[in-house]
């Protein structure tokens, strides 16, 4: 029987406090806890900084004509570049085979060769990379135990994606190594854009989900703003499609091929916008026609983020309202550095810029998408 205590007397010795302390909730010692939950994000951020950077090394690559210099694909074998004159020589002579070279580049030495070859290398080089991080860090925090629990799945389809990833990009490659095309097919040079997109919009999303605890998210999805998460989502869609539209651009040079604004060659819509047959060809291959449809839908995108973003000014929630305000600047800026990019005839650090501001702004769209679904807790005070 337990003695009588005064009401002065101290009751919280230390073996009553390691009966009574309290212990995390199911949730939280279901999630990994927060170090895992850490150790997986900086991973993510990493592989997010690399996909992003393999984004723009894909773009100078498709801007300096580089991307058809590597006649095969060697996903093992091929990490090793030519080491003397005699490969370097192998190499060309294959390249010379490809109607890029025997339409276009016929001038061409090795030399020149060299340069176009290296871009191409150094892209391929860094998607085998990409791999190799995503394997030693996928598989050492399998083994550490280190990956919360629901999360194995969909770090493992990451690596699926990557692994597709490289698959399609040899699928757009080989379209240009025959007949009678200097260049890539510009619906496989969108589906490979639009995936690595895709890529990167995963590894940005569950960066935001594990920046917060597993109880914390639950708690903040019943506070759900829909209409604003509604609209975000299709926001989110039109840019993906934007994106796409702008792989076709870059695809065919279309941006090269009408350099004034707003104007079309001093007209609304573009001059014999449907000369190709069969008609459809046109919708991927008429510069005129595919120009056209991607200022239309970056106007779209710009007037959707703004009125997105009027909606989300009703919001009591401070960072709700500021994840919006960046996404609509962003995308205002990206339709006046598309405009420049015009302008310019898409000179190379100009065209750069604008596919760098692509990835932000796709960034800053989830950003917003997720504050709307998963609003923040904030001070009643705000």
């Amino acid at each position: 029987m337990s003695k009588p205590r005064s009401i002065f007397e101290e009751v919280s010795d230390d073996s009553t406090a390691s009966r009574t302390a309290p212990k995390a909730g199911a949730i939280e010692r279901g999630s990994g806890g927060g170090a895992s939950r850490g150790a997986v994000r900086l991973w993510l951020m990493l592989l997010f900084a690399l996909v992003a950077m393999m984004v723009v090394v894909g773009g100078l690559t498709r801007l300096t004509d580089s991307g058809l210099s590597i006649t095969e694909w060697a996903p093992i074998t091929g990490a090793m570049p030519p080491m003397n004159d005699a490969d370097w020589v192998t190499e060309f002579e294959k390249y010379q085979q490809i109607p890029e070279f025997k339409l276009q580049n016929t001038g061409m030495d090795v030399a020149e060769f060299k340069s176009i070859y290296w871009w191409e290398w150094g892209h391929r080089q860094l998607g085998r990379f990409i791999g190799l991080v995503w394997a030693v860090g996928f598989f050492g925090l399998l083994a550490a135990r280190k990956i919360p629990n629901g999360w194995t799945g969909r770090l493992l389809f990451l690596g699926a994606l990557g692994g597709a990833q490289g698959a399609i990009g040899w699928w757009m490659v080989s379209s240009g190594l025959s007949g009678d095309r200097v260049d890539v097919a510009s619906y496989r040079l969108a589906i490979h854009l639009g995936l690595a997109f895709v890529i990167l919009g995963l590894i940005a999303w569950y960066v935001l989900m594990l920046g917060r605890k597993e109880a914390s998210l639950m708690a903040a999805r019943r506070g759900r703003e829909a209409k604003l998460f509604g609209m975000s989502t299709g926001l989110m869609h039109l840019a993906l499609l934007q994106i796409l539209l702008g792989a076709l651009v870059a695809g065919i040079d279309a941006g090269r091929s009408f350099v004034d604004w707003p104007w079309m060659a001093g007209q609304f819509f573009p001059p014999d916008a449907f000369d190709l047959s069969p008609i459809w060809r046109n919708f991927f291959e008429n510069a005129g026609l595919v120009q056209f449809m991607h200022r239309i839908t970056g106007y779209l995108l710009l007037v959707f983020a703004i009125v997105t973003w009027r909606v989300s000014r009703r919001s009591g929630n401070q960072m709700v309202r500021s994840g919006f305000t960046l996404a609509t600047l962003m995308v205002l800026g990206q339709v006046v550095l598309g405009i420049t990019t015009v302008l310019q005839a898409s000179p190379l650090h100009v065209a750069i810029t604008h596919q760098v501001g692509a990835i932000l702004t796709w960034v800053l769209i989830l950003n917003a998408r997720f504050l709307a679904g998963y609003p923040a807790e904030q001070s009643i005070r705000k």
